[in-house]
């Protein structure tokens, strides 16, 4: 299968089990294979934590994959950092980079295995999107970071126009964010012709 046969699999995924056997069957190239898309999303978002929050931690890499994102943090100087992933095979491939303090199979849809305000910060990178997880894995984020930590979300467009901005939108009428940085949509796989546009967005939890 090519790169964007594996992804149109997945987004075409429609209940976790099949989400997480596709992933598992990918991850052996899903590095490579993702370079080769010029995925950016790990870029951006690492970015925008460094730009919101200085080295510290625990940081969540909520969605982890591979541990892409977890390689640069420990790079730049997060750490201690935690991972979670659906995927087992995802995992074992993270888990072979030595870069996380702790790795755990998890559900973004249903309760998370930590206590309440464990982390200082999370990074969710290419998880809020088409067949993954929408607006409702928001909820168990806001309940592991502490007050006044800091979400980075990556968000597909088509996920922020069916909810996920009204979402937002409610929590911070609710006062449990404060939205304090979003990028303009960009292509997260320029080198996938046709791929629907996302954003990136953080929060601070409040």
């Amino acid at each position: 299968m090519s790169e964007a046969d594996k992804l149109d699999a997945v987004y075409a995924a429609t209940t976790t089990a099949e989400i997480a056997r596709t992933y598992d069957a990918w991850a052996a190239t899903y590095d490579a294979e993702m370079a080769a898309l010029g995925y950016r999303h790990p870029t951006v978002c690492l970015a925008l934590l460094a730009r919101h929050l200085p080295p510290t931690g625990p940081i969540l890499d909520a969605g982890a994959g591979t541990g892409l994102l977890g390689e640069w943090l420990k790079i730049i100087g997060y750490a201690s950092v935690e991972a979670i992933d659906l995927s087992p095979g995802m995992l074992a491939v993270a888990a072979a980079k030595g870069v996380y303090d702790r790795l755990l199979q998890a559900d973004l849809t249903r309760r998370l295995p930590f206590e309440d305000a464990r982390f200082a910060g999370c990074v969710c990178a290419g998880v809020f999107t088409t067949g993954h997880v929408g607006p409702e894995g928001l909820d168990e984020l806001l309940r592991v970071v502490r007050p006044g930590g800091i979400l980075v979300l990556t968000v597909k467009d088509k996920t922020w126009q069916s909810g996920f901005s009204a979402r937002i939108e409610a929590l911070a009428g609710e006062g449990r964010v404060a939205p304090l940085d979003a990028t303009p949509p960009y292509s997260s796989m320029p080198g996938r012709p046709g791929n629907d546009p996302s954003r990136s967005l953080v929060l601070r939890r409040t």
